[in-house]
């Protein structure tokens, strides 16, 4: 790919992306590229975005591929794409999905990860470790309902974000209602 004055985006080796906002197809970039890269800033002439780890894995819990990613941006670009960016969105987005939370029995949940080597690195983990519980096989953990949460935040700054299968549970109904008059007696308005 050589030189298209009239694309917007200037892509960067540090996974920075540059949109000039008075090219002519500067929109349809800005489409293309909203779903999986992060706004930085937006001064009046050029706009900065960043493809973050979370903004690859984001758009691939979307269901976004990463051929669809990388397709846009080269579609997109001023000048050719460092092929380092490519290498780097395909690393990233090839570990979304490797770890995977599903509904297990009796309320628990499983962690299923894509190898061995993978659930002994994250067994190893400082904090991924120590919410796994019983390995169930050399791939599959169970972990408990209440620490859901934590095991993802941790699994995310681990590298590894989990693909969550394993749906919530119906709780009771909850009921509400809104007051009538405000403390000060004035009748409530929306």
């Amino acid at each position: 790919m050589t030189y298209s004055p009239d694309n917007a985006l200037i892509i960067q080796s540090d996974r920075t992306v540059l949109l000039d906002v008075h090219a002519p197809k500067a929109e349809a970039a800005q489409a293309a590229i909203a779903p999986f890269a992060e706004l930085v800033k937006s001064p009046e002439h050029i706009h900065t975005y960043r493809l973050s780890a979370l903004s690859i894995w984001n758009a691939r819990a979307a269901g976004m591929p990463v051929a669809a990613m990388v397709a846009a941006l080269q579609d997109h670009a001023k000048y050719p794409m460092p092929e380092s960016v490519a290498q780097e969105l395909e690393a990233l987005g090839q570990r979304y999905g490797l770890t995977t939370l599903k509904a297990g029995t009796g309320g628990d949940l499983l962690l299923q990860v894509a190898d061995t080597p993978l659930a002994e690195l994250l067994q190893r983990q400082e904090q991924v470790g120590p919410l796994l519980g019983e390995r169930l096989s050399p791939t599959t953990f169970a972990i408990a309902q209440g620490d859901r949460g934590l095991l993802k935040q941790a699994l995310l700054a681990a590298g590894y974000p989990a693909e969550d299968l394993a749906g919530y549970l119906t709780g009771d109904e909850l009921p509400l209602e809104l007051l009538t008059l405000t403390h000060s007696g004035e009748p409530f308005q929306i």
